[in-house]
């Protein structure tokens, strides 16, 4: 039992040829030093070679019947499951063409007949340890790779992780117990999604990729609003005056943030680049009416086009204890309008498209009680009364 579990770690070579007693000869040689098995033909071979255990090395006739060696080579490195096993060729071919035919199918060497065995077996061993080296490079390469991306993937969770830590501190400043985030999120996926569908000249920008890392951008859409106090960001009542200039200027504090950010990585992700974009101008307006630097068209950064409508379509549809939601079809309808004045309008076709899968994130994701009376609650905390008003203007 003890000889054989050692045999079990010695390289398996498996040695083919039509005739019997060069099998025997060849078996008697390796034996001493190697598992080996036997094949009297090409297709033996190939099942054998595609088998578990597998062999470390291959010593091929070449001249068989019905299929000859160079066939058996050609099939062994056609097959990715074969294709690294070492062949040697070992035959009574002489002539260089053979040989450079051979090479030229993938064999590492070409040993003629008759054999010289101490030849043989050190040839045998030199290719072994090639293998064996090849092998060990290989899994070396495997499990570097593999490694790589393990801890790619832990640091892309570790990245998902603090961007909603960052985007549910600044959530809490509205309602903390709503599922604002979790809408919006799933909105820009879906926007982009339709805006690549319609716009082919848009479709290698917003990839797939890309889009995955839109709908993580836009969870940190509100970071601004850490900066506001809670009469700015409470207040039932429209906004004036010094009040409005404190609110616009939130857009800047949540750019200043991620600029910081940048600044500490010491350079610019795409990630980081969207972020701030949407941060710091999803206030923009198509027609140049919206804040803070008064863009227009596509001035405007696609990621902050997207994030303007989804956050209109957010507040429009959301329940606010200040103000009326309106239905669905009623925000389809005031987006629509605004099309080309507040919004882009290849934007709104694209929502427009998107229109039955919003609703349906709207309804599925929509806030329930307990986060109703939640805001209800804070808003009580902080201004001592509910007030109800209608939607005041962008």
């Amino acid at each position: 039992m003890n000889d054989m579990l050692d045999r079990s770690d010695q390289p398996l070579v498996l040695v083919v040829d039509d005739t019997p007693e060069n099998l025997e000869l060849m078996s008697e040689l390796l034996l001493g030093s190697y598992r080996v098995k036997v094949a009297s033909n090409g297709a033996k071979a190939l099942r054998i070679a595609a088998g578990e255990p597998q062999p470390d090395l291959i010593l091929l006739d070449i001249m068989m019947p019905e299929m000859d060696g160079y066939e058996v080579c050609q099939r062994l490195k056609a097959d990715p499951a074969t294709a690294e096993i070492p062949v040697v060729f070992l035959t009574a071919k002489t002539e260089q063409a053979d040989e450079q035919h051979g090479f030229d199918l993938g064999a590492v060497d070409y040993i003629t007949k008759p054999i010289s065995p101490p030849i043989v077996l050190a040839r045998v061993q030199a290719q072994l340890q090639l293998k064996a080296s090849a092998d060990f490079l290989r899994d070396k390469s495997e499990y570097l790779e593999l490694e790589v991306r393990r801890r790619t993937r832990d640091m892309q969770r570790l990245q998902e992780v603090t961007i909603e830590a960052m985007a549910n501190l600044a959530a809490m400043r509205d309602n903390p117990c709503g599922k604002h985030l979790a809408r919006v999120e799933p909105y820009m996926t879906t926007l982009a999604t339709a805006l690549a569908r319609q716009q082919p000249l848009l479709a290698v920008e917003l990839s797939a990729e890309r889009i995955v890392q839109l709908g993580k951008a836009a969870l940190l859409h509100g970071i601004g609003k850490l900066v506001l106090p809670d009469r700015i960001l409470l207040s039932p009542v429209p906004l004036q005056g010094a009040d409005l200039q404190l609110l616009h200027r939130h857009a800047e504090a949540g750019r200043d943030a991620l600029l910081a950010a940048e600044s500490k990585l010491g350079g610019v992700t795409d990630f980081l680049r969207d972020a701030r974009d949407i941060v710091y101008s999803q206030h923009e307006h198509w027609d140049g009416s919206g804040y803070p630097q008064g863009l227009r068209g596509e001035q405007i950064p696609l990621a902050a086009r997207l994030m303007a409508l989804i956050g209109c379509y957010e507040e429009l549809t959301s329940h606010h204890l200040y103000r009326r939601s309106v239905s669905h079809a009623e925000a389809l309808q005031q987006i629509s309008a605004a099309s080309g004045t507040r919004f882009d309008p290849s934007v709104v076709l694209a929502f427009i498209e998107a229109a039955d899968a919003f609703a349906e994130i709207a309804l599925r994701l929509a806030d329930d009680a307990a986060s109703i009376h939640c805001e209800l609650q804070r808003l009580d905390d902080s201004l001592g009364e509910t007030i109800e008003l209608t939607l005041p203007a962008s």
